[in-house]
């Protein structure tokens, strides 16, 4: 029996506050899934409408899912993404790259325009995730501090785009730079944890109102088991939270010892998330 389809609306937001991005899953059965992203780099609309696609595009292989009906307002990404329109901002051309190279890992995947009107929950979590919105109860969210492409460097006109790493973990695209030999002496990096056990047991929040608001907001993925912080994966699953120092024994193991592994930083830290680490 063919496998019915999935149906992903997304949605892209610029503001002043920042960027961000909006997902809705819905399953032939009707089951809703829905997610936001906090884009924390300079972005354009389109930027942050292609982020949202490409993002919705990995939670949902990362999902099992084979086939899938895209649903978007953009008419430019998706013209872009079907050939049907030139590239007039070059940051565009390895965004488009990127997700025709996903195509494949689907069984069967459309991408269709809709107007405004029909694609308000995703727009409404979008404008969430770029306003600093408190984060609505079921929804999944992430942040993002980079691009998931590389676009800085693009080359001469009609040389292909740089081939970006797709195999980090979506949920959180961010890279935590790693000195694998730090010096002696130096003093011990602070624990990233803090801050949100803090929040999540006292109700405590950092004395800078940025700050205060992004912990407010990141701290709705993480949760307290046994004394222990966990984050929840844009999966469901449970990732125990270790410190920066701890982090660095898992990470040698994947990448020197036992599995070998000569992978690039992002895709490095992206099989550190599946060994249910964070």
């Amino acid at each position: 029996m063919e496998q019915e389809y999935w149906m992903m609306y997304f949605d892209g937001s610029l503001k002043k506050t920042g960027g961000g991005a909006g997902l809705v899953f819905i399953s032939p059965l009707g089951m809703r899934l829905r997610y936001m992203v906090c884009l924390h780099f300079p972005a354009s609309n389109n930027v942050a409408e292609y982020e949202a696609l490409g993002n919705g595009l990995h939670i949902a292989i990362e999902l099992g899912i084979r086939r899938l009906d895209i649903r978007g307002d953009s008419q430019l990404v998706i013209d872009q993404v079907m050939k049907e329109s030139s590239y007039h901002d070059p940051k565009m051309t390895p965004y488009c790259h990127a997700v025709r190279q996903l195509k494949d890992k689907f069984d069967g995947l459309k991408l269709n325009h809709v107007k405004r009107r029909f694609n308000e929950a995703a727009d409404e979590l979008a404008k969430a995730a770029s306003g600093w919105r408190p984060v609505p109860a079921g929804v999944f969210v992430s942040n993002m501090h980079k691009p998931s492409v590389c676009y800085e460097e693009l080359g001469e006109a009609g040389n292909e785009p740089p081939v970006p790493d797709l195999e980090a973990d979506p949920s959180d695209p961010e890279v935590m730079e790693i000195d694998a030999d730090p010096a002696e002496g130096a003093d011990p990096l602070p624990d990233w944890r803090a801050p949100y056990v803090d929040y999540l047991i006292h109700e405590s929040l950092p004395t800078d109102k940025m700050e205060a608001r992004r912990v407010a907001c990141r701290a709705k993925s993480f949760i307290i088991i046994d004394q222990e912080l966990y984050k929840r994966s844009h999966t469901g699953n449970l990732q125990r939270c270790i410190p920066s120092e701890e982090g660095r024994s898992p990470l040698q193991d994947i990448h020197a010892e036992a599995c070998g592994h000569h992978a690039a930083p992002r895709t490095l830290v992206g099989n550190a998330f599946r060994q249910g680490f964070y």
